[in-house]
């Protein structure tokens, strides 16, 4: 952090900068999934999954054709881990920390859920097999024990229009020129860009 920048450095030095919280921000947290919660995260197909661990913090975008997370009760959610890079980041937090939030997201609407809990990883071969999709089975799946869900403020995404349909991307580098920068070439390019959908496919579960 640059010396000329005054570093906040106290919860009560933080607080003075804010006014007091917005009271619907504390009413809507529930410590469970209650039915409105659940009727929304069944209907999510996407979220992002954050972890920490003794490497630091970690953040993965999760997807699916079907709801993101099976709802397994009110304390509990079930996410089986389709194939990835396998960098399995998120995984060693789970693993060694267990300390985990996920923020679902569904097209169209500027309402976001969090949900903030406790993970656990399990290779169960009856639960592996009750997600299987196109003859495949997720190595394994992640338990989510809840302690709190609510909505978060939708000003976000409202700022940044983000389902306004209108392509953003132009003028950003692609996946595919950046691993050729960061591999002299060796990997990336034109071409990944250009089949990467396509070779995907057989590889998304």
């Amino acid at each position: 952090m640059p010396q000329s920048l005054n570093k906040i450095d106290s919860i009560d030095a933080l607080e003075a900068l804010y006014p007091d919280v917005v009271p619907s921000a504390l009413s809507k947290v529930a410590k469970h999934l209650t039915p409105l919660y659940r009727r929304w995260i069944e209907g999510a197909r996407f979220c992002v999954l954050s972890t920490v661990g003794p490497d630091g913090v970690h953040g993965s975008p999760r997807g699916d054709v079907d709801p993101i997370v099976r709802v397994a009760g009110p304390k509990t959610m079930l996410m089986p881990d389709w194939r990835g890079n396998n960098r399995l980041d998120c995984l060693r937090d789970i693993v060694s920390d267990g300390r985990a939030a996920m923020i679902f997201m569904v097209p169209g609407t500027n309402t976001t859920v969090r949900v903030n809990g406790h993970a656990t990883l399990t290779d169960d071969a009856d639960l592996r097999a009750s997600f299987e999709k196109k003859g495949r089975q997720p190595a394994t799946v992640i338990v989510f024990e809840v302690t709190e869900v609510y909505t978060q403020c939708a000003k976000a995404l409202m700022r940044s229009a983000l389902w306004s349909g209108e392509d953003q991307s132009q003028g950003l580098p692609t996946v595919g020129q950046i691993l050729a920068d960061m591999t002299n070439g060796e990997v990336g390019g034109a071409e990944y860009d250009a089949t990467y959908a396509e070779k995907a496919q057989p590889r998304m579960w």
